[in-house]
């Protein structure tokens, strides 16, 4: 069975080239050659008469190797950022015998590897056919072109091969990731009879009115409805309903700091795989959810989404995100966001900051909007500055170095102790465990009926 390859316009192959071992034989026969006309001048001709041999074997090689026939490369549509994603080559080959066959892209280098790539096909089950992939993990969303790909098979011997290149129009949308959404632990999370698809009434907490029932021993005193309960001369006590319907908005800080790495990631991409993370949880909770992203000036802000069935939405206005190499502007952010919210809402603003300075504006823009709305500050731990920290002081530079970065943690302390003050609520923890634990704190805030 034949792969199903394009009907290409046949490609011009490039002059023959020499092969890795061509030219390792040749670096080696150098030597040699000077030593031979070192020690027998009069037997000169021989080197070049080597060299003359070595072109021929090249070049026949490369004729024994055939022709390429059809040939292209194959990659998903779409893809996450920090996920694997496959790229393909497969080529068809007539007649000849090839020792081997090389493939190169080249291509964005958001999707990492420094935007060039190198690998081997191998045969495939079909006669003629070479198939070979190359895994790459794509480090920023957006669109990645793939605008060009090269093709090198080899003859029996290895020291010519032949060469073909061709342009591509192949793109890649690289969206953020969601692989824990996917995860089994959240999934089975989510099937709890309290959280899970199925939306029910939930007695006993929240603020929303239910019932009354009579007041037994153990229960809440808070609960006891005194007017109801002097009515019909016996304790009463509420029984509330869960929130729902809440507003969260989810706050990224677009600017320099967020767009910085860690772990090989920027920093942004982090916060936007926890938030939509959450996001959905609280959409499987009842809730309503918004995104709002800036920098310098507002970039994104959806309408609020009521149902988990619109979560792609959510995901779509987090894809076009982009990455700045500004500080943000929190006083015009801030400011904007608070004049488009109409109710309460639980605002969870994912940002960074290097030194007290920079951060001085943000804690004034929060300090503000604190009188309105709950706030939650959503930061990565600098693992970096830790490990600075804990090195060995062997000379003078490492202990300058660590000295510093206790200095700068020390500050970052003091201005999460300061917005803790102001009532910020603040989760700071490493990448890995900031989508869990804001879950956790989302519940927490929820179950304290302190949104509505």
């Amino acid at each position: 069975m034949a792969l199903a390859l394009p009907k290409l316009a046949n490609m011009p192959s490039l002059p023959i080239v020499p092969t890795e071992r061509a030219a390792w034989l040749a670096a080696g026969f150098a030597p040699v050659a000077l030593v031979i006309a070192a020690m027998a001048p009069g037997t000169w001709i021989a080197a070049p008469a080597a060299a003359v041999v070595l072109l021929l074997l090249i070049v026949l090689d490369a004729g024994l190797a055939g022709r390429a026939g059809e040939w292209d490369v194959r990659a998903p549509r779409d893809t996450e950022v920090g996920q694997p994603a496959a790229l393909t080559m497969l080529a068809e080959f007539t007649g000849g015998q090839i020792s081997r066959v090389e493939g190169a892209l080249e291509f964005d280098p958001r999707l990492g590897g420094g935007g060039r790539a190198e690998f081997s096909l191998t045969p495939h089950s079909t006669e003629n056919y070479y198939a070979g992939t190359y895994q790459t993990k794509p480090e920023r969303r957006g669109t990645a072109q793939v605008p060009r790909a090269w093709l090198r098979w080899a003859g029996p011997l290895g020291l010519g091969a032949r060469q073909q290149s061709r342009e591509l129009d192949t793109e890649l949308r690289i969206w953020p990731d969601l692989s824990p959404v996917r995860s089994r632990e959240l999934q089975t999370f989510l099937r709890d009879a309290q959280t899970g698809l199925i939306a029910r009434r939930i007695r006993g907490e929240g603020t929303q009115f239910e019932a009354l029932s009579e007041y037994e021993p153990g229960m809440d005193r808070r609960r006891i409805d005194w007017k109801a309960s002097a009515r019909h001369t016996k304790l009463y006590a509420r029984e509330n309903e869960s929130e729902r319907n809440n507003q969260i908005v989810f706050a990224f800080d677009c600017g320099q700091a967020m767009c910085e790495p860690v772990d090989g990631m920027p920093r942004i991409d982090r916060a936007v795989s926890a938030a939509l993370t959450a996001s959905y949880v609280a959409l499987k909770s009842g809730d309503r959810v918004s995104l709002f992203g800036f920098d310098q000036r507002p970039q994104v802000m959806t309408p609020f989404v009521g149902d988990a069935r619109a979560f792609h939405r959510l995901q779509s206005a987090a894809a076009s995100l982009d990455y700045t190499s500004t500080e943000p502007n929190f006083t015009l952010a801030l400011a904007t966001l608070t004049a488009k919210l109409q109710r309460r809402s639980l605002i969870i603003l994912f940002s960074d900051f290097t030194d007290p300075t920079a951060a001085e504006l943000m804690i004034e823009s929060l300090g503000r909007l604190v009188d309105k709305h709950l706030v939650l500050f959503v930061t990565i731990a600098d693992s970096e500055l830790e490990e600075f920290i804990a090195e060995e002081p062997s000379d003078i530079a490492v202990l300058a170095r660590s000295v510093t970065a206790d200095t700068l943690a020390n500050q970052r302390r003091v201005v999460l102790q300061r917005l803790r003050r102001m009532g910020v609520d603040v989760i700071e923890a490493p990448w890995d465990q900031i989508g869990y634990q804001l879950i956790d704190r989302y519940f927490m805030i929820k179950n304290s009926e302190a949104i509505g």
